[in-house]
């Protein structure tokens, strides 16, 4: 078989195990259909997933592909998580179009690139680039519209959905969890629309929520915050545990510019709160948190941005416009696009000021609420106040554009999470096994001889730098280096529960390696991983616990892995 083709039968939904004879697992009865009784009240499935951001679609997919019944849950209207619904282009490493991630997301980028070439009027050169970046971002090689995401995963989904397979429910969220023992029985889940309730049972519950919103439910044991350097030994922890510190959520949103023509939105109620506003960090912040410069996230010195909605250079200083810019006019027909689109998460709109991770749903609407008010501060801000090069302030042609992000207030539909509960888990990711200068103490290794630490239960790989932003307990930016990582099985399966798993940023990482576990690709290899685990477990009729601990059963879970392109280890250098 083909590469291509085989790619086309893992997008599409075909059954590919480790033998290649597509025969697919079956698992309680469901026949691969998802089940409900007669009132509708009650659906059983093989898999249910909470959660339909990247690792809970990834997981879906592979569970899918492998014959089982599928059930995801989605608290907005938009699936995808951070691409989609939070607005966030893709935070890659490097080497992402040619390895370091799964077949199917590198799969997933190239129907993105598709859709551009099958639907909008790119210029000639753009449509014949292999590696379109429709924004010509700077922060990624991919920079794109959440929409394209959006109807590229939901396309991928239809037939599934179609055939009944897959019972996709989107605004519900879990309200309930019914638990016997160590394994959760049933979870129920309540329409945001209607409240009406619904109980959903199935052999394996998976956590891909943005927040891990199961774990509290089900009782599985977990941690939040930041751990002390006295329990992680890790070199960059803080001196005292603190669980209600996290990191700084982000409410983004997009905007392009008209010149000449006045997009002013209102002064936002908190404007003057927001324009006066001056963080106090540990160590300290950059002056006001509105400004064109900030903390720089290594040194934490001060450093100048630019900023020019018609993508001018500003020199030696970063361009805030071009960095997450979505759509670069110059690849589209002449007129098409009146501006360039921009994407707006930045450290200006970064909100530090409460914690969301354990606390009310009153907190954190409270909270949500004034980052979105930070936002508008921040638009506003810009067209009315920030320095120009001729020497005026403000520029009134920015025009947020709610079209883009399918909301009334233009804002995205969810806050931009970068950090949750986490799970006690099996094995707990520490900065010792990632982190460059801590990895290069520890093993005695330097130069191209120093990689991180090999686990021998890796379900996946991934990159990043340890990208840590400030947290709602006052510390500043903690940004250093990484290396190139495994993901350990053991990290995704909690202690004590059995038939529970972890899909998002609430895997078995601390504070300080969540920042490099929390990002797109990285997501998507945990969940897809996970929703291969999950047929495994069931055809071998163990627990995930007992595949990661039997060594000729997870020498066969990464053979069958590998066999449906998940790559368990870098190549060599």
């Amino acid at each position: 078989m083909n590469r291509r083709n085989f790619m086309e039968r893992i997008a599409l939904g075909g059954v590919i195990t480790a033998s290649g004879l597509g025969i697919p697992y079956t698992a309680s009865g469901t026949s691969g259909k998802v089940l409900v009784n007669e009132n509708g009240r009650l659906f059983k499935a093989d898999i249910v997933i909470a959660g339909a951001g990247l690792g809970g679609c990834a997981a879906a997919f592979s569970a899918l592909r492998n014959g089982l019944s599928v059930i995801m849950t989605e608290e907005t209207d938009w699936i995808g998580g951070q691409i989609t619904q939070q607005g966030v282009p893709p935070d890659e490493h490097q080497w992402i179009e040619t390895h370091g991630a799964t077949s199917l997301y590198r799969e997933f980028r190239r129907k993105v690139r598709e859709y551009y070439k099958n639907h909008y009027p790119l210029t000639e050169e753009a449509a014949e680039r292999e590696f379109l970046n429709p924004g010509n971002g700077t922060v990624s090689a991919l920079c794109h519209e959440p929409k394209v995401a959006l109807q590229v995963l939901e396309s991928m989904f239809a037939p599934y959905e179609s055939a009944r397979q897959l019972l996709l429910l989107r605004n519900h969220k879990a309200s309930k969890a019914s638990v016997q023992g160590n394994k959760v029985k049933s979870l129920e889940i309540k329409s945001l629309h209607t409240g009406n309730k619904m109980l959903l049972e199935a052999p394996y519950f998976v956590d891909a929520t943005e927040l891990g919103d199961l774990l509290p439910m089900t009782g599985t044991e977990y941690r939040t915050g930041t751990e002390a350097k006295s329990e992680t030994g890790e070199l960059h922890a803080t001196e005292t545990n603190r669980p209600e510190n996290n990191q700084a959520f982000t409410v983004c949103f997009a905007m392009d510019y008209l010149k000449g023509e006045d997009w002013t939105i209102p002064k936002p109620e908190e404007y003057d709160f927001w324009k006066n506003f001056e963080p106090d960090m540990n160590p300290p912040w950059a002056g006001k948190l509105l400004e064109l410069n900030y903390s720089d996230p290594k040194t934490l010195q001060p450093k100048e941005l630019g900023f020019h909605p018609e993508g001018v250079s500003t020199g030696s200083k970063l361009n805030l416009w071009n960095y997450r810019r979505i759509i670069h006019k110059e690849n589209f027909t002449d007129g098409f696009y009146e501006g360039d689109i921009s994407i707006v998460n930045w450290p200006q709109n970064d909100y530090f000021l409460g914690n969301i991770v354990d606390v009310s749903e009153e907190e954190i609407a409270k909270h949500v609420e004034r980052g979105k008010q930070l936002s508008l501060s921040m638009l506003y801000w810009l067209q009315t106040e920030a320095p120009r090069p001729d020497g005026g302030k403000g520029w009134k042609g920015l025009r947020l554009r709610n079209d883009v992000m399918g909301t009334e207030d233009g804002l995205a539909k969810y806050p931009y999470i970068r950090e949750s509960r986490r799970i006690k888990a099996l094995f707990t990711v520490l900065e010792e096994h990632v982190g460059a200068q801590q990895r290069a103490e520890v093993s005695g290794l330097s130069g191209d001889a120093l990689v991180s630490k090999n686990f021998h239960d890796s379900v996946g790989i991934g990159y990043y730098h340890i990208d840590l932003h400030p947290s709602s307990g006052g510390d500043n930016y903690i940004d250093f280096g990484s290396l190139p990582f495994q993901i350990p099985l053991g990290s995704l399966i909690p202690e004590r529960m059995e038939n529970i798993l972890a899909a998002n940023k609430n895997i078995g990482t601390t504070h300080i390696t969540n920042g490099c576990y929390r990002l797109h690709p990285v997501e998507w290899s945990i969940g897809e991983a996970v929703g291969m685990l999950v047929p495994f477990a069931l055809e071998k009729g163990v627990s995930p616990k007992t595949v990661r601990e039997d060594p000729a059963l997870l020498k066969s879970f990464q053979s069958f892995i590998q066999s449906q392109g998940i790559a368990i280890q870098w190549p060599e250098k």
